[in-house]
């Protein structure tokens, strides 16, 4: 009796939260689906973008870089400089990011061997940065972060309450099987099971990274205190009286002696006297594109502050490492992404064949309703 009111629970659960963010899960999932190669594509529309870069003996330094991006932006006090991104090839440009008063985000790209800006645009109205905000807060601000982060865990708790609704517990092949020449509402249903318990995981993997990034003021403390692990300090340089900052090329060679055979992704540009450097890097081992690793150095001294290795991060740290292989779906290479643009889709069919047999079990109800209304002859 007990596990029939439990399992009567859940369907409740299932059904009427999924008819309720059945839509809202259905169009993440596609933006979703659209952002896995998310990295892909924006290097594809920078390309567009800037054109064709013939490779030449040898690439400008960062500092030229610096330098240049500074004098473009020396009228304008509105914009703060954030980082340099450094070519990802020979036949890339670099990358300034700068966000305006509105902490709209601005790209500027620049020559990589004449040292002359090429492009500059509005970067958070180009494609994939839009489809990213749709995806993340419905391009609606704090209060979309706020809805989509509550549809994640609703998402979350839909997979759960789908695993224990499973028929598959009883007859395993039954769980797995689509009887494609049944009557449609059986069919529908069919296709409703298999497909939710084939990417149950992989949904419930995503709706719950999702759901702890959008409330990270929250979740991230609540990880480091259930896992024991002391919260990062913050890190800063310490100003040094009649001492100017030392040159980027400078603070990426004592980087470099971190991580020697590290790939540099991109630097950070210091926006306060005290404000440390952060250089991301990527190891080879590392998956994201955007690497794992890092350091932060003194701007002044050149002293390393504080490394971020991949290898070496602490209980928390990995969770949140994690966290990206899950959502993103990079654990298993270019397999698992490819996998992940389907598991993108699957809150779209899953939305319809529910939809479906809600108004299937409403036809019922009133049928049946009609028939008990009806006089007796």
């Amino acid at each position: 009796m007990k596990s029939r009111k439990f399992r009567d629970i859940a369907f409740m659960l299932h059904r009427y939260i999924g008819l309720a963010v059945g839509l809202l899960t259905a169009f993440v999932g596609l933006t979703g689906s659209f952002l896995v190669f998310k990295p892909e594509i924006e290097q594809l529309l920078i390309s567009q973008r800037v054109g064709r870069i013939v490779p030449q003996e040898q690439m400008v330094s960062i500092d030229t870089i610096l330098e240049t991006v500074k004098y473009a932006i020396a009228n304008r006090p509105n914009l703060t400089f954030y980082s340099i991104r450094l070519p990802a090839t020979v036949s890339s440009p670099y990358q300034a990011d700068l966000f305006d008063a509105n902490n709209q985000l601005i790209r500027l790209f620049i020559h990589p061997y004449t040292g002359e800006i090429i492009n500059w645009n509005q970067a958070d109205s180009s494609l994939e940065r839009v489809i990213l905000y749709l995806h993340y807060n419905l391009m609606l601000g704090k209060n979309g972060q706020i809805l989509v982060g509550i549809t994640g865990l609703l998402l979350f708790i839909l997979c759960i309450t789908g695993l224990i609704l499973w028929p598959g517990w009883r007859k395993l092949i039954t769980g797995f099987k689509i009887k494609w020449n049944a009557h449609p509402k059986r069919v529908n249903f069919d296709i409703h099971k298999v497909t939710g318990i084939v990417t149950a995981i992989f949904l419930a993997c995503t709706a719950f990274t999702g759901f702890c990034w959008n409330f990270s003021d929250w979740t991230y403390p609540v990880i480091y205190a259930a896992t024991f692990t002391p919260q990062p300090e913050e890190v800063t340089s310490k100003p040094l009286d009649n001492q100017q900052p030392l040159k980027l090329s400078q603070i990426l060679k004592n980087s470099h002696q971190v991580f020697p055979n590290a790939t540099t992704f991109s630097v950070t540009i210091p926006s306060k006297p005290e404000d440390a450097i952060y250089i991301s890097k990527r190891q080879n081992h590392e998956h994201l594109f955007y690497g794992e690793s890092g350091v932060y150095i003194d701007q002044y001294s050149g002293e390393v502050l504080q490394v971020v290795d991949s290898l070496k991060l602490s209980l928390a740290d990995r969770i949140f490492s994690t966290f990206h292989y899950l959502h993103y779906g990079t654990f298993w290479g270019l397999g698992s992404r490819i996998f992940y643009i389907f598991v993108g889709l699957i809150p779209t069919i899953l939305f319809v064949t529910s939809f479906v047999m809600y108004k299937y079990r409403k036809n019922k109800t009133k049928s049946q309703n009609a028939i008990t209304k009806s006089p007796i002859v």
